[in-house]
C-alpha cells in the first residue's frame, strides 16, 4: 500500500511537470503576419508592426513571415522578438520612399529616410529562417549610368582626367545612386542580437549596420547586394563589442565588412554619439567579394577598436582586400588576419581601392584631432594574388607600431586596366585632396613611418610584369627595428635598376639576406 502510494505521487508530480510545460510552452505564441492583416503582394507595414507590438507586447515570441511576397516600408523590432522567414517568404522593401520613415540629421544634412528594420534600444532581437530579405535597391539607382570621378580627386593620379575611364556604357560602375532609403537594417544600442540563415538581397544603402550593439550573433547568412551599386555595404559594425560573424556569404557593392569606431557618421542615422572602446570582434569562415574593400577596419574612428580576429576568409573579385584607415583620433589595435586568400583586381568607375591585397594607412582625415595609432597587426598565413602592391604607409604625425607578417605568398601580376588605372595609390577619405589618391612606383610591399615591422617567410613572384613603374620587392623608408627573414623574391623582373629589398632612413635592421640584394641608404 505504501509503494502503492509512493508511485501515485511520482505520476502525480510528474504529470504537474508536463502540464507546467505545456502552459509555457503554450505562451510562445507565433505571430503570423497574416492574422494582423497582411496581404501577399501588397505593401504590409501595419500589418507587420502590429505583430511585432502584440509579440513584444506579450512578452516575447516569433513573428512570422508565411511563404510569399509581402512589402513593406519603416519597421521597428522591438525586445524578445524573433522574426522568423518561413521557406519561401520574401520580405521586399516598398518602391515608394514615403513608405520610408523620415529622418532629420544633425546640421548642414538635409533630411532623408530610414529603411526597413530601424530597432533601437532592445534586447534579446532576432531574425532567421530560410526566406528572403530584399531591399529592392535597384529601383533607387539609375542602373544605365555610371557615376564618374571629378577630375579634382584626380588630379594628381598618374592618369589625370583619364584615370580610371570608361570608353563606353558603365564598365565597372558604380552606378547613379536616386533620393534612396538609408541602411536596410539598423540595430541601434541594441543588447544581443542574433541574425542567422536568411538570404538578404539589393540593399539600396548600408546593408546590415550594428551600432553600440553588444552580444551580436550573425551566422550562416547570404547577403548579396548589387555589385554595381554604391554605398551598398555589407556588415557595418560600429562602436560594437563581444561580436561574431561566421559562416557568411558576402557579396557587396561597396565594404564588404566596415568595423569602426564611429559615434556619428555624416548624415546616417542610427549614431547616439556614445563614447566607449569597441572591442572582441570575430570573423570566420566566411568568404568575400567586394566592389571596393572586402573587410576594412577603421576610418573616420572617434572611438578605438580593438582586439579584432579575422580567421579562415576568402577574399575574391574584390578592389582592394584588407584595408586598415586611420583619419581620426581613435585608434586600432590587437587586429589578427591568419588563413586568408586575398585576389583584388582593379576596376574603372569611382570605387575606393586600387587593387592592393593588404592596406594599412594612418593618414589625416580631420582636422584639430590628435591622430590615434595603429599597432599590434598580425598577418599569418596569408595568400595573395593582386593587380597592384601591399600598402603600409604610416605618417610622421601617426607611426605605424608592432606589424607583423609571417608566412605570406604573394603573386603580383599585370591588369588589363594597368594603362588606365595603375601606378597609383589610393588613400582617399584623407583631409587633403594631394594625400587622397597620387601616382607613385609600386614595390610588391611599401612601408613607411613604421616602428617594428617583422618580415617572415614571404615568398614573392611578379607575373607578366610590363609596367615601367614597377620597383622593388620590399621597400621600407622612415623605420625603426625591422627584421625581415626567409624571404624569396626580386625585384620587379622588368626594371633592371629593381632590388630585392631597398630600405631608406631607418635604425635596426636584421636580416638573413645577402648584402647584395638589400640596397641600403642612412640606415643605421
Amino acid at each position: 500500500m505504501i509503494n502503492l502510494w509512493v508511485n501515485m505521487k511520482k505520476y502525480l508530480i510528474v504529470a504537474i511537470v508536463i502540464m507546467a510545460s505545456a502552459n509555457c510552452f503554450a505562451q510562445l505564441k507565433d505571430y503570423n503576419i497574416t492574422a494582423y492583416g497582411a496581404i501577399a503582394n501588397t505593401v504590409c507595414t501595419k500589418p507587420l508592426q502590429a505583430a511585432i507590438d502584440a509579440c513584444n507586447a506579450a512578452g516575447g515570441g516569433d513573428v512570422v513571415v508565411p511563404t510569399g511576397v509581402f512589402m513593406t516600408g519603416t519597421v521597428h523590432l522591438k525586445s524578445n522578438v524573433h522574426l522568423y522567414l518561413q521557406s519561401g517568404a520574401v520580405l521586399r522593401g516598398s518602391t515608394n520612399l514615403n513608405d520610408y520613415e523620415p529622418y532629420t540629421p544633425d546640421t548642414p544634412y538635409q533630411p532623408l529616410h530610414k529603411g526597413m528594420f530601424f530597432t533601437q534600444d532592445a534586447e534579446n532581437v532576432s531574425i532567421s529562417g530560410q526566406g528572403q530579405i530584399d531591399g529592392n535597391g535597384d529601383n533607387f539607382f539609375e542602373l544605365d549610368k555610371a557615376k564618374r570621378l571629378d577630375s579634382v580627386n584626380t588630379q594628381y593620379s598618374r592618369q589625370g582626367n583619364n584615370f580610371r575611364h570608361v570608353a563606353s556604357g558603365i564598365g565597372d560602375g558604380p552606378v547613379v545612386p536616386k533620393d534612396r532609403p538609408y541602411q536596410m537594417f539598423v540595430f541601434s544600442n541594441c543588447k544581443r542580437v542574433t541574425i542567422q540563415d536568411v538570404f538578404i538581397t539589393k540593399s539600396p544603402f548600408w546593408c546590415m549596420h550594428l551600432a553600440d550593439c553588444d552580444a551580436v550573433k550573425i551566422t550562416g547568412i547570404r547577403l548579396w547586394t548589387n555589385m554595381l551599386a554604391p554605398n551598398a555595404d555589407g556588415i557595418d559594425l560600429t562602436s560594437c563589442t563581444n561580436v561574431i560573424v561566421s559562416n557568411c556569404d558576402i557579396r557587396t557593392g561597396d565594404d564588404s565588412f566596415a568595423i569602426t569606431g564611429f559615434d556619428h557618421h555624416f548624415e546616417v542615422p542610427g549614431f547616439e554619439h556614445l563614447h566607449h572602446v569597441s572591442e572582441n570582434i570575430i570573423i570566420s569562415n566566411c568568404n568575400i567579394q567586394s566592389s571596393s574593400c572586402a573587410l576594412r577596419i577603421g576610418y573616420l574612428d572617434q572611438n578605438t577598436v580593438r582586439n579584432v580576429q579575422v580567421n579562415n576568409v576568402n577574399i575574391t573579385n574584390s578592389s582592394r582586400g584588407i584595408g586598415i584607415f586611420l583619419r581620426d583620433k581613435g585608434s586600432l589595435e590587437n587586429i589578427t588576419f591568419s588563413n586568408i586568400y586575398i585576389e583584388t583586381i582593379l576596376r574603372t568607375g569611382d570605387w575606393w581601392g586600387n587593387a592592393e591585397p593588404i592596406h594599412i594607412s594612418a593618414v589625416r582625415g580631420k582636422e584639430g584631432v590628435k591622430l590615434g595609432q595603429i599597432s599590434h597587426v598580425t598577418f599569418n598565413n596569408i595568400v595573395c594574388k593582386g593587380e597592384n602592391g601591399m600598402l603600409l604607409y604610416g605618417t610622421g604625425e601617426s607611426v605605424l607600431h608592432d606589424i607583423s607578417f609571417n608566412h605570406i605568398r604573394f603573386e603580383l601580376t599585370d591588369s588589363k586596366l594597368n594603362d588606365v588605372a595603375g601606378g597609383n595609390i589610393d588613400m582617399r577619405g584623407t583631409l587633403r585632396i594631394k594625400d587622397g589618391l597620387f601616382k607613385s612606383d609600386i614595390p610588391a610591399l611599401l612601408a613607411q613611418y613604421v616602428d617594428g615591422l617583422y618580415i617572415n617567410d614571404f615568398q614573392l613572384q611578379w607575373t607578366n610584369p610590363r609596367m615601367p613603374w614597377l620597383t622593388n620587392g620590399i621597400q621600407v623608408s622612415n623605420f625603426k627595428d625591422l627584421r625581415i627573414t626567409n624571404f624569396k623574391g626580386t625585384g620587379a623582373p622588368n626594371n633592371p635598376k629593381a632590388y630585392p629589398v631597398a630600405l631608406n632612413n631607418g635604425d635596426g635592421f636584421e636580416t638573413d639576406m645577402k648584402a647584395a640584394d638589400v640596397h641600403k641608404t642612412g640606415v643605421k
